[in-house]
């Protein structure tokens, strides 16, 4: 059904030249125990930089400066068999007013072979009012591949009394392992977020969320641990011995962070990416 909406969002928008476009493939294998560069193409205005460090570390650079109506990104990422790759953005993603009829879209794929890690770290995708986004994320995972997958979402700037009442924002995640789907959701935002987040069983009155999955072969073990780290806005669950997921509402952004941090630290094993920080 997202395929569908994506052919017939590009149909109509032919009109309407993108106004950016950008593609990054980047692929890593293990040598001699460490995990190297073993493929890199980048074209347009999505770039990959690769911070010196004791692991092998990508950071999306958007330089268009966001995403807005007709954008078009692709992003490809694949960790060879014992390799690991983390994945993180340069800042926050903003996804600005679209012209009326007009959607940019982001897709993305990750792929990791057995005994291959790859952390997915994006910093937050902020929404402003009157944007129109469709976003896709599909992985796919080895029997032995292990995952933490992080994508917080914030609906405009509390902080600067943005109201974002007026949006198309459609977004899907689908993890399939060794050809199964085990994990497919799929969220879309049609109009005024406020409302839609207002009710109990949506938000509760949150401008910020995240979803978190983890997967790894022992994944289950980290479920009691990690509750603790949830608070009042979160909740976890075990859908399977190997796939852990939790959500997470909150207040803004600021808030948001101070739950998933230490959630997405304690699942890694060591601290987020620099970026974070900065």
């Amino acid at each position: 059904m997202l395929d569908d909406t994506l052919t017939s969002l590009r149909q109509e928008d032919r009109s309407a030249p993108p106004r950016a476009r950008g593609t990054t493939h980047v692929s890593v294998r293990a040598r001699q125990g460490r995990s190297v560069l073993a493929k890199l193409y980048q074209a347009g205005s999505m770039k990959t930089l690769f911070p010196h460090g004791a692991d092998m570390t990508a950071v999306l650079l958007n330089t268009a400066g966001g995403v807005t109506g007709g954008d078009q990104f692709h992003v490809e990422m694949s960790a060879h068999e014992r390799a690991n790759l983390t994945v993180t953005t340069q800042a926050a993603e903003r996804i600005y007013q679209a012209q009326p009829g007009q959607i940019g879209t982001i897709e993305t794929r990750l792929e990791a072979l057995d005994g291959s890690r790859i952390d997915w770290l994006p910093q937050e995708t902020i929404v402003y009012n009157k944007a129109g986004l469709v976003r896709r994320l599909r992985v796919e995972l080895h029997a032995t591949a292990t995952l933490l997958l992080v994508e917080p979402v914030v609906m405009g700037r509390t902080a600067m009394g943005e109201v974002v009442d007026d949006v198309d924002f459609r977004d899907s995640i689908e993890v399939v392992e060794d050809g199964c789907a085990t994990f497919v959701d799929r969220t879309h935002f049609k109009g005024d977020t406020t409302r839609i987040l207002a009710g109990p069983a949506t938000g509760a009155g949150a401008t910020a969320y995240a979803t978190v999955l983890f997967r790894a072969t022992n994944a289950a073990d980290y479920l009691e641990a990690a509750r603790p780290l949830l608070g009042p806005g979160g909740g976890i669950s075990a859908l399977s011995e190997t796939l852990l997921c939790a959500r997470i509402v909150a207040r803004d952004s600021f808030d948001l962070r101070k739950t998933l941090v230490p959630l997405a630290s304690f699942l890694r094993g060591r601290p987020l990416p620099r970026t974070w920080m900065i």
